[in-house]
């Protein structure tokens, strides 16, 4: 049966919202060090119905910004304006229920430059390294790890091609 309906309507990851305390500050880490772009950006009223955190009423701004493909792979960032939400302490480790966004471009060293000169924390800078994808074939790339101004972990890869 999964199968009929995934060949009817195929599960598709369109974006994650991430809640964010500042949604200007967010917007310019995703857009200009990490190089994604503006693709929706309104208020949004809560209806009190289907996101686990507000209250109907309750007022955010929402951004949403996309990567090259103009369906999948959006990031929306989601500031409670009216009431504003509390913020959380800073984190230095990852444990179990958060995130690690793995992201693909180009240049991961101008990233990493752009992400320092914005004041953003490197957990490792862009280092080398191998694994294999899912046909087993080694593949190599060059990794940077760093937190957004939120605190989300981003896994951020350039990969090489393969020499022969």
């Amino acid at each position: 049966m999964n199968a009929e309906v995934n060949a009817i309507f195929p599960p598709l990851v369109k974006r994650t919202t991430l809640i964010v305390r500042s949604i200007e500050r967010s917007v310019v880490f995703y857009r200009d060090v990490l190089g994604l772009s503006v693709w929706y950006d309104d208020e949004v009223v809560l209806s009190g119905v289907g996101l686990a955190a507000g209250a109907k009423g309750d007022r955010t701004h929402l951004v949403i910004l996309r990567a090259e493909d103009p369906l999948i792979g959006m990031i929306g960032l989601l500031e409670f304006t009216s009431p504003r939400l509390p913020g959380s302490a800073t984190r230095s480790r990852l444990g179990v229920g958060d995130i690690v966004f793995v992201m693909q471009g180009r240049d991961v060293e101008a990233v990493h430059r752009r992400a320092v000169a914005f004041g953003a924390r490197i957990h490792a800078a862009p280092h080398h390294f191998a694994a294999r994808d899912a046909a087993g074939n080694m593949i190599s790339m060059t990794s940077l790890s760093l937190w957004d101004p939120d605190d989300f972990f981003i896994e951020y890869n350039e990969r090489h091609e393969r020499t022969p």
